[in-house]
């Protein structure tokens, strides 16, 4: 096939990027936590809250890798309380459910962004073999 005949194809992909970058924020919970951290230094804290409270699909990857610290409780506390029963919020992690409430640290904080976080939320348990390791074993 010629690159004329992709381009139709290329053009509806890189539509559909745009508008699917308009529906979700995806972010490495521990980035975010940082880029919130910065936001609060420079005067963006409000504005990006905001960003994150709006977003129709928060995806908040790699959580659970290091324990939150008080800030990044208050801030994450924060974001799924202005969402609760909003809009969406996806979460994924290699971290079992019922360990999350120890990386969250304290009990009171973590009691209440949970229940916001999996109160009416459809969980999926993934089994087996890490994509990446299955990739990495084809490419070798």
């Amino acid at each position: 096939m010629s690159s004329n005949a992709l381009a139709p194809y290329q053009l509806v992909k890189e539509q559909l990027d745009v508008r699917l970058q308009e529906l979700k924020l995806f972010g490495m919970l521990p980035r975010l936590l940082q880029e919130l951290a910065t936001a609060r230094a420079d005067g963006r804290y409000p504005r990006l809250l905001n960003t994150y409270a709006r977003t129709n699909l928060l995806v908040l990857d790699d959580w659970g890798l290091s324990p939150l610290t008080d800030e990044q409780r208050k801030d994450l506390f924060e974001i799924l309380e202005d969402r609760y029963d909003i809009l969406s919020t996806l979460v994924t992690s290699q971290l079992p459910i019922p360990k999350w409430h120890q990386i969250i640290g304290d009990p009171s904080i973590a009691d209440a962004l949970l229940d916001r976080l999996v109160h009416n939320a459809h969980k999926l348990t993934l089994k087996g073999e890490s994509m990446r390791k299955k990739h990495k074993h084809v490419e070798d």
